[in-house]
């Protein structure tokens, strides 16, 4: 294990990778799915869901909220823990990489320049119509992929989607993958049971064949816009790519596979944090290696302990665990050679001042 970092499967690309230049990308969207109360942890309260995408990228590149007036962060029972976006924002800085917001379809729009991809947001998956034409944020994502591609060496792309996880796992049953009881979650306790009956009842409403659907009607069905976005922007580069977050990444590395079977998935890999990874609530590496051998997981071990902030410390209890690329941005700083002590006193700071 490299000091900060696990790696499950191939480190090859790590290797290649190594002191090359980056650009890191965030999509956004929202999905109505968020709005079932118990379903995601996501923000403040259900009402402020909506608000998390705009503000997690307001606070990144502005350093303060336009959009609303209460910070994103995931709340239980009073205690409260701060948005990943703060983790990426500090490494941004750290390490002066260029970041680029992508609108695949967010309900509120940012006070930051933005790359519109779809103003379209996300419907509630319930009803079996979570996202409209898919296949256009699809081809939008490609096209504005060849163009960011010609600029940089790699790229890195996060996603801020509120509820994401029970689209995530309804994408990834709809394919056919066996993720009843995989996807993470916000919470310490992850309604696995709760989004399962929401994703059965959306694919029902929307006559899904399990593992036999066209992909796109799987994503229109009981997706949200992010995930044909990311996927549209990893098959529209030649370059490698980070895949930047949790089990939402898996699903969208399940559906490029789906798209395109011979897919080279060593020239990709998900990058994730510590708290993903060791969530006995969820299972990533086993929707991986569902995926493809060729896939791999890295593993982002930060350290807060040394932080005055309570909500930091309670990562280590079951809140946030990812978001906005948390993960991969870790990575992205250790691959400049930046040490996972000096990344995790970057967050400290930057999660203390704001």
């Amino acid at each position: 294990m490299i000091n900060g970092l696990k790696i499950y499967g191939n480190d090859k690309l790590f290797k290649d990778l190594k002191d090359k230049n980056p650009i890191f990308s965030c999509v956004i969207a929202t999905t109505e799915t968020a709005k079932i109360p118990g379903v995601s942890g996501a923000g403040a309260s259900p009402e402020l869901m909506e608000y998390t995408p705009a503000g997690d990228v307001e606070l990144i590149i502005r350093g303060e909220l336009v959009c609303c007036e209460i910070p994103p962060q995931t709340v239980v029972d009073g205690i409260s823990a701060p948005t990943p976006a703060l983790i990426t924002k500090a490494v941004l800085e750290l390490t002066n990489i260029p970041f680029i917001v992508a609108n695949a379809g967010s309900k509120i729009k940012p006070n930051v320049p933005y790359v519109l991809l779809s103003n379209d947001y996300g419907k509630n998956i319930r009803n079996g119509n979570g996202v409209n034409n898919p296949k256009k944020i699809f081809e939008m994502a490609k096209l504005f992929s060849k163009e960011i591609s010609k600029t940089t060496d790699y790229l890195v792309i996060g996603e801020s989607i509120p509820a994401g996880t029970t689209t995530s796992l309804g994408v990834l049953t709809g394919l056919g993958y066996d993720a009843d009881f995989k996807v993470s979650g916000s919470k310490p306790e992850n309604p696995h049971e709760l989004k399962k009956k929401i994703v059965i009842e959306g694919m029902n409403k929307a006559n899904i064949l399990i593992g036999k659907s066209d992909p796109f009607d799987v994503v229109s069905a009981v997706g949200d816009p992010m995930i044909p976005a990311v996927a549209g922007m990893v098959l529209g580069t030649d370059l490698p790519v980070i895949l930047a977050g949790g089990t939402q990444m898996a699903s969208v590395a399940a559906f490029i596979k789906k798209i395109e079977p011979d897919f080279d998935f060593s020239k990709i890999a998900i990058s994730t944090t510590s708290f993903v990874a060791k969530d006995e609530t969820s299972d990533i590496l086993n929707l991986i290696k569902q995926i493809s051998k060729d896939l791999s997981l890295y593993v982002a071990y930060p350290n807060f302990k040394g932080s005055k902030n309570t909500g930091l410390e309670n990562y280590y209890n079951g809140f946030v665990k990812e978001g906005v690329g948390a993960g991969g941005a870790i990575l992205m700083a250790l691959l400049k050679n930046k040490s996972i002590e000096e990344i995790s006193s970057k967050i400290i700071e930057t999660v203390e001042n704001i």
